[in-house]
């Protein structure tokens, strides 16, 4: 069983899982919905294409399977993407993140407080149910902290799930609408006589280290780990190494498919159930994302949309892909997501805790 929650989970059942049929049937759908979104220039097309068609094939009952090793494997290339923008200039702002980080701790607790509350009253979810309902991301170490607490899984999962969709979705649409972002799609140009062993280099020393922050359980390995090789190998200026376009395009859509695939066990009636009480609670995050983003502004020189990308209750891997997208400090982006991380995973219990002691 431990075996499957590794970062990496090389065994015999996840490399079996990679010729299934489950597997092809994803990337079958999942390829002709990027290229038609991209037909229709949907923003992050090779993301939400696939993204939206594995979630409606999911739930129409057809199998769907995404294997871990394969997420894993596109995860440390999209976290060695973001660490192309690790430079030591990011040194000398770091002093006023710890404000920024502040200001999510606040969000954090002020977002589980207000949604609970709410959850509780209008959907009637029971009092644990609702507070991991209401963090603001960290499905899965939140579904097994819900777990030892015998709350509604299915609750707490459907929830995170419609609102990642809602969010992953109509996130793209809103920055396209508002934000400049002609210069700033994923660069063509790919830079040639690109050292290959510096590739092996930085892949080789990020699997380490996500090895190293596995067994000590640091949340979000695969992105920290990753981000911490990949950042000090280029600003030491050891190795860096540039993705083509392509590569990035085929990370998107498995990341994107991998989604979707989280519906496999769901039905539409149980969407439908969760749907509307769902939408209001993104509202709420929302609102209070945006009033966590307007206070950070006060104290940092940052794109508006980089700090709503911060504060965004998403997940910490899609919102970073939107991040890289659209060249919204992509690794000021993930820092705030993996701290936000951390604060969920300690303030959630403690909030439990402090509820149980009062009743």
């Amino acid at each position: 069983m431990m075996q499957n929650n590794q970062a990496i989970p090389f065994n015999k059942e996840n490399f079996k899982l990679i010729f299934s049929k489950e597997f092809a049937l994803v990337i079958i759908i999942s390829i002709p919905s990027a290229i038609v979104a991209e037909f229709f220039n949907i923003p992050l097309a090779w993301f939400l294409g696939p993204m939206l068609i594995t979630s409606l094939a999911s739930l129409m009952g057809l199998k769907t399977k995404m294997p871990k090793l394969v997420l894993s494997s596109i995860l440390i290339l999209l976290g060695l993407y973001i660490g192309n923008y690790i430079d030591k200039s990011l040194f000398s702002q770091m002093h006023q993140w710890v404000f920024t980080s502040l200001i999510m701790l606040v969000y954090i607790i002020v977002s589980v407080l207000i949604v609970s509350k709410y959850l509780q009253i209008f959907s009637k979810y029971g009092r644990k149910t609702s507070i991991f309902s209401a963090a603001p991301g960290a499905l899965g170490p939140l579904m097994i902290l819900a777990e030892d607490e015998k709350s509604d899984l299915s609750q707490v999962a459907t929830s995170h799930l419609i609102r990642l969709i809602i969010i992953i979705t109509v996130f793209p649409f809103i920055v396209n609408s508002f934000y400049d972002v002609e210069n700033t799609k994923i660069a063509e140009e790919i830079i040639k006589d690109q050292n290959i062993y510096h590739l092996i280099l930085l892949i080789t020393s990020s699997i380490i280290v996500i090895i190293i922050f596995d067994k000590f359980r640091i949340p979000a390995a695969l992105l920290s780990g990753t981000l911490l090789a990949s950042g000090f190998l280029q600003i030491s200026e050891i190795a860096s190494y540039q993705f083509p376009p392509n590569i990035i395009d085929y990370c998107l859509l498995v990341l994107g498919a991998s989604v979707g695939c989280r519906f496999a066990n769901k039905t539409f009636g149980e969407i439908a159930r969760n749907a509307l009480h769902s939408f209001v609670a993104t509202f709420l995050l929302v609102v209070l994302g945006l009033i966590a983003a307007f206070a950070a502004s006060l104290i940092i020189d940052k794109n508006f949309f980089t700090l709503l990308l911060s504060y965004c209750p998403g997940g910490i891997y899609e919102v970073a892909v939107i991040a890289i997208f659209f060249d919204l400090d992509p690794e000021f982006v993930s820092f705030h997501h993996i701290i936000r991380l951390l604060m969920i995973l300690f303030i959630v219990p403690l909030i439990l805790r402090i509820i149980e002691k009062k009743t």
